[in-house]
C-alpha cells in the first residue's frame, strides 16, 4: 500500500536557546548573548588576564607607495566613534578601540613601515603573471620587517585596487590566492597579519561595520581573547579534520595532508597541526584514512591538547568532519582517545536538501492551516530524521540575542539546516547541538552574531585551503590567528 502524505509525521521540533558568551575569567555574571554588546558592557575577556596582550598594540604596515597616510587615517578612525548605517537590529555603535579594549591601537616604529615599488600598479598591469609581481614584492616586505619582529604586534598590509588583476592566480597558475599565500608566508615567522583592500577598509560606507570588525581582528590577531562561551563542560575537547589534496598534471591525487585542529569546551586554546599521509583511499574527490593514520592524527591532537592542560587528557571529545567516518577511521579514533569517558564522532554535512519554513497560527480557530511567518524559523531549531541523524538550524531568527527583536543576519533567504549524523557517541542530541551552537559563535575574525559552521569545520575549511596552496608548511602546531 502507497505511503500517503498525511501519513508522514515528523518528530517535534527543538529549539536549544541562544548560547552565552562570557567576558570576564572571574565575574561569571559578566554574560551576553550578543558579542558586540557584551564587549561594550564589559570589556573583552582576556583584559583582566595580565600579559595576553600589552598597551600599546604596535602595528607595522607595508602599504603602496605614499600610503601609509592613508593607514594613519585609518587607526584614527579606529580610535573615533561611530553610528552604524546598516544591520541596524544589530550593529551598535562603535565608541573607539581603547574605549572598548582596553588598549590603544598605534603605529609602531618609522622602520616598521615598508612602502612597496612606486612603479608596482604600471607593472602589475603590464605583466602577464600579475599575480608573481605582486607577490615578489610583498615578500620582500615580509622579509625585512622579519628582521624586527620584536618591534611590533600585527602586520596590516594594506593592497590596492589597482592591483586586483593579481589576487587570483592566471591560467598557469590557478592554485595561487593571494590571501592564501601572505598567510602561509607570515604565518611560518610567526607574524600575525591583516589584509586590508581599499575598497573595503577605506572606502566603506558604514564605518562603523568596518571599525567594529577591524578592532576585533587587531586584539585577537595580537594574541587577546575577546569572549569565550559561558556554559562549558569542563574537560572537554573538539577536534576538526580536514583534507587538503592536491593533483599532479594528470588530474590525480598527488597527496594528502590532514589538517587537525583543538578547541578547548570554551571555543578556545585553537592550536592546529598538519599532517601529510600516504596510507589513503580517495573515493569521489573525498580521503579516507587508516586506520593506523586516523590514529597518529588523533594522537598528535590529543598531544596538543595534554600540552595546554598540563598533561591532562579531556574526559570527553567530540570530533567533526564534513565527510562520513568509515570503520577504520572509528577504530582509528578509538584507538588514541582510548583513556578519555566519551568519544562522538559527528559528520558536519552543509549540502543537505532539507528546509523548513515557520508557520504562525490561524488568526481564527477554524480548522484553517497556519501561514508562513514573516521570519524563518528560529536559530537553534532542531529535527532528528533518524536513529543517528538530526538536522539543526544553526542560521534563523535569534531575537533572543538583540533584545527580543526580529534579527535574521542573512536578511532574507530560507535558511538551510546542517545535517548531524553520529557515528560513535552516547546520550541525547541536546548536548551535541547545544555544543555546535555555540561554536558558530566562536570565528573572532568577524563581528557576526554566529556562523553557520560551528569553528571546528569553518576554521577546517581556511586551513584546508591554505594548505593545499602553500604545502611547504612545517609539521608543528600552529594558532590559528596567524591564519584569520
Amino acid at each position: 500500500m502507497p505511503l500517503k502524505t498525511e501519513d508522514l509525521v515528523f518528530p517535534a521540533a527543538a529549539v536549544c536557546p541562544e548560547p552565552e558568551l562570557l567576558f570576564h575569567p572571574d565575574r561569571k555574571g559578566d554574560k551576553d548573548r550578543h558579542p558586540l554588546s557584551g564587549l561594550l558592557r564589559f570589556g573583552p575577556y582576556s583584559r583582566a588576564l595580565p600579559g595576553y596582550v600589552l598597551d600599546p598594540l604596535r602595528i607595522a604596515v607595508i602599504c603602496p607607495a605614499g600610503g601609509i597616510r592613508r593607514v594613519k587615517n585609518l587607526l584614527a578612525e579606529l580610535e573615533a566613534r561611530h553610528r552604524p548605517k546598516e544591520r541596524m537590529n544589530y550593529l551598535p555603535e562603535f565608541r573607539g578601540f581603547s574605549s572598548t579594549f582596553g588598549i590603544r591601537a598605534v603605529l609602531g616604529e618609522a622602520d616598521c613601515v615598508f612602502e612597496l615599488s612606486g612603479d608596482l600598479s604600471a607593472r602589475v598591469q603590464s605583466a602577464q603573471s600579475p599575480h608573481l609581481v605582486l607577490a615578489e614584492e610583498i615578500n620582500r616586505g615580509i622579509n625585512h620587517l622579519g628582521g624586527m619582529r620584536a618591534r611590533f604586534d600585527v602586520l596590516v598590509i594594506l593592497l590596492s585596487d589597482d592591483w586586483s588583476r593579481a589576487f587570483k592566480g592566471d591560467g598557469q597558475d590557478d592554485e595561487f590566492d593571494l590571501h592564501d599565500y601572505v598567510k602561509g608566508l607570515t604565518a611560518t615567522r610567526g607574524i600575525p597579519s591583516q589584509i586590508l583592500l581599499e575598497s573595503s577598509a577605506l572606502a566603506y560606507s558604514c564605518r562603523a561595520s568596518v571599525m567594529w570588525r577591524l578592532g576585533i581582528a587587531l586584539y585577537t590577531k595580537a594574541g587577546g581573547l575577546p569572549w569565550k562561551l559561558a556554559d562549558t563542560l569542563l574537560d572537554a575537547a573538539f577536534v576538526g579534520v580536514s583534507y587538503a589534496v592536491r593533483k599532479n598534471a594528470n588530474g590525480e591525487p598527488q597527496f594528502v595532508t590532514c589538517c587537525s585542529q583543538v578547541f578547548d569546551s570554551d571555543g578556545t586554546g585553537l592550536e592546529f597541526l598538519t599532517y601529510e599521509v600516504d596510507d589513503v583511499r580517495i573515493e569521489r574527490e573525498n580521503p579516507f584514512l587508516s586506520r593506523a593514520q586516523m590514529r597518529r592524527v588523533m594522537a598528535r591532537s590529543l598531544v596538543l591538547y595534554q600540552q595546554r592542560h598540563g598533561g591532562k587528557s579531556p574526559k570527553s571529545v567530540t570530533v567533526h568532519k564534513s565527510t562520513e567516518f568509515r570503520l577504520d577511521e572509528v577504530d582509528g579514533c578509538f584507538d588514541a582517545w582510548q583513556a578519555v569517558e566519551s568519544l562522538d564522532l559527528i559528520q558536519v554535512q552543509e549540502d543537505v536538501a532539507w528546509r523548513a519554513v515557520l508557520l504562525d497560527p490561524p488568526k481564527e480557530s477554524n480548522g484553517r492551516k497556519g501561514i508562513p511567518a514573516a521570519y524563518p524559523c528560529v536559530r537553534g531549531s532542531s529535527v532528528q530524521i533518524g536513529g543517528r541523524e538530526i538536522l539543526l538550524w544553526t542560521q534563523g531568527n535569534a531575537p533572543t540575542a538583540v533584545k527580543g527583536r526580529n534579527y535574521y543576519k542573512e536578511g532574507k533567504g530560507i535558511p538551510r539546516p546542517l545535517q548531524l549524523t553520529r557515528f560513535a557517541g552516547h546520550g541525547t542530541w541536546e548536548d551535541k547541538c547545544s555544543a555546535i551552537l555555540g561554536l558558530t559563535k566562536m570565528d573572532w575574525n568577524n563581528d557576526a552574531l554566529y556562523d553557520r559552521l560551528p569553528v571546528t569545520m569553518g576554521f577546517a575549511k581556511v586551513l584546508a585551503r591554505v594548505v593545499k596552496r602553500i604545502p611547504n608548511l612545517s609539521a608543528r602546531p600552529y594558532q590559528f590567528r596567524f591564519f584569520m
